[in-house]
């Protein structure tokens, strides 16, 4: 395999283990969204990110391929945020909304996967970080604190 392949396969490789990672914390909280969900996300923006970034004939045209990069980062956040509202539901009895995180995960892994692609390791490190810190560390934060909102805005189910 040429040195280019392995490159190509790293990214798309680093991308697809970082949605995995993220969603093993979905899976082990018993979400709708798991890992193999979020390993697919984060591999698909970082398929869409790579396939643009490698197009040849913009490489010669740094004008260009910033705003067909630019074009294509923001149609995949766009795209992938019809999949994160398809969790998000709202009980008019209860008045409470439930599948936000795991809404924003799915928005959040797909900016990971396209920092994969990028080949930016620093940010996609310190995001994963970050952002299992949030799905746990303050996950159980929260449920040692009573908070006012809690009991009309249920965050995935849970109070």
């Amino acid at each position: 395999m040429d040195p280019d392949m392995w490159e190509v396969f790293f990214r798309l490789g680093g991308a697809t283990l970082t949605g995995m990672i993220i969603g093993a914390n979905r899976d082990l909280q018993g979400k709708p969204i798991g890992i193999r969900t979020l390993g697919l996300v984060s591999l698909g923006s970082a398929v869409v990110t790579l396939s643009t970034v490698h197009y040849a004939d913009l490489a010669a045209h740094p004008d260009a391929l910033s705003r067909v990069v630019q074009g294509a980062i923001q149609g995949v956040m766009a795209g992938i945020s019809f999949i994160g509202a398809g969790v998000i539901l709202r009980d008019a009895k209860t008045r409470s909304v439930v599948g936000l995180t795991t809404a924003a995960t799915v928005w959040v892994t797909a900016a990971l996967g396209i920092a994969c692609a990028l080949a930016d390791w620093r940010v996609a490190g310190v995001g994963i970080g970050m952002s299992l810190f949030l799905l746990v560390v303050v996950h159980q934060i929260e449920k040692l604190v009573a908070w006012p909102s809690s009991e009309t805005h249920k965050d995935d189910g849970e109070t």
